[in-house]
């Protein structure tokens, strides 16, 4: 029953030990334990600081990295599209050249053509005013042979030769 109802010796010894124990963890405790509670709240403030920094950071480097990601696709973009535009060129420049190649091809075998036709046709004359030249001399030798025709045949040509 005593602990239910304690007596006054009790009480004031009690308090006396009570009080001893908070003055001497009060000298000797508590300060540091406030301080450490307080340089512990303080790295976590700083931690949630860092923390959110960090997160902020992480953003401005996923927009910057999505930024950098859209310039290179737009700069892929870009030399695709200059790469077909340099390719057709150059199919379309090899296409002109190949027609002109083609046409100076056939206009020089034209010419060729041409030349070697007008030289079978002057060697085609040739021989032929060879050959009538070999006939008519045939021809008169042997109308000739005779005097009194040679002189008919004279007689011929001075009359044409007076009307033109």
């Amino acid at each position: 029953m005593e602990l239910i109802t304690p007596g006054l010796g009790l009480i004031f010894w009690m308090t006396l030990a009570f009080l001893l124990l908070v003055y001497i963890l009060g000298k000797f405790a508590w300060k540091p334990i406030l301080q450490m509670l307080k340089e512990r709240e303080t790295s976590i403030h700083e931690a949630l600081n860092s923390a959110n920094k960090a997160r902020e950071e992480m953003k401005q480097l996923q927009f910057n990295n999505e930024q950098l990601l859209q310039e290179a696709k737009n700069e892929r973009d870009a030399l695709l599209n200059e790469a077909r535009k340099i390719k057709e060129k150059l199919i379309e420049d090899a296409r002109v050249k190949a027609n002109e190649e083609a046409l100076r091809i056939v206009e020089g075998a034209k010419e060729s053509i041409n030349n070697e036709k007008m030289a079978a046709m002057t060697e085609l004359k040739n021989q032929i005013a060879e050959n009538s030249l070999t006939l008519a001399r045939f021809i008169l030798k042997r109308e000739l042979s005779d005097p009194k025709m040679q002189e008919e045949y004279i007689q011929e040509l001075l009359k044409e030769v007076k009307f033109n």
